[in-house]
């Protein structure tokens, strides 16, 4: 006797359960795409990307960094090493790549045939109060010493990962963006000997939750920085008001007060001595 057979309709059903799951599951997963937006800022060093999902944005970043990197060289004595410092910038020009889900996201951003990748990695979670915050969670960069626009003569060159331990940075309110123009600095341990890899943001706006419309920033969250900054720059003003409110105030006062005081002519009382001169 042979072994059992599915039927064709049996064999059919199977198929279309198939093509099913595969449709609910790329569905439920969404189609993820980068897209860079750099062009539609005015600034040369700032950079704008976005992550949309099925058509619609979940992640938007705009900011401008800067990355100060060691790497050792060979000295003229060909025996020791010494430490340089590689500066250079985030390209407006990268390629964007990206995951949008609801309690953690990511972006990655990548240059340079990917001898460079700037990974940054955010989740949400419930502070005091069950107030529900996003932050970024976890900063990546990968650089390849080996590329040399950026490091040159670099002794051992090849490829390394530096990244934060225990990141807990730019706190702000879900379905908020993050606003700050004051620099934020982040230092990054490196796979080239512990070396520390600085990665400083500015002018930065970022938003990877919670974005209610297309290529839009929610309602902006401004930095401790920017805020204290602000009333450094608004106190001497209020100070100024104040002063001379209590200058015109004295001066008044003082006038009122020489009006009142001041001695009033006195007028004879029998004015008839004055027809007999």
């Amino acid at each position: 006797m042979g072994g059992p057979g599915f039927s064709t309709t049996e064999s059919a059903r199977l198929l279309l359960l198939s093509v099913f799951g595969v449709l609910l599951l790329s569905g439920a997963l969404g189609e993820q795409e980068g897209e860079n937006l750099s062009g539609l800022s005015n600034n040369p060093d700032k950079a704008i990307f976005a992550v949309r999902e099925n058509g619609t944005t979940c992640l938007m970043v705009e900011f401008a960094v800067r990355f100060l990197v060691p790497y050792d060289v060979l000295a003229l004595n060909g025996i020791d090493l010494i430490t340089e410092q590689a500066s250079f910038t985030l390209p407006r020009g990268a390629e964007i790549e990206g995951k949008c889900g609801i309690t953690e996201s990511e972006i990655h951003i990548s240059w340079k045939n990917d001898a460079y990748t700037l990974r940054i990695y955010f989740s949400k979670e419930f502070r005091d109060k069950e107030a529900e915050v996003w932050k970024v969670s976890k900063v990546q960069f990968v650089y390849d010493t080996s590329e040399t626009s950026h490091f040159n003569n670099a002794y051992n060159p090849g490829k390394h990962t530096a990244s934060t331990h225990r990141l807990s940075a730019l706190v702000t309110p879900a379905e908020h963006s993050f606003v700050c123009a004051a620099q934020q600095t982040l230092t990054l341990i490196s796979s080239d000997h512990q070396k520390g890899v600085t990665v400083s943001m500015y002018d930065i706006q970022i938003q990877p939750f919670d974005i209610a419309s297309d290529f839009m920033f929610g309602e902006p969250f401004k930095c401790i920085t920017d805020q204290r900054e602000r009333l450094e720059e608004t106190l001497p003003i209020v100070l100024g008001f104040i002063l001379a409110l209590i200058i015109v105030i004295t001066l008044t006062v003082y006038h009122f007060h020489l009006k009142l005081t001041a001695p009033q002519p006195q007028l004879p009382r029998d004015r008839s001595m004055y027809k007999n001169m």
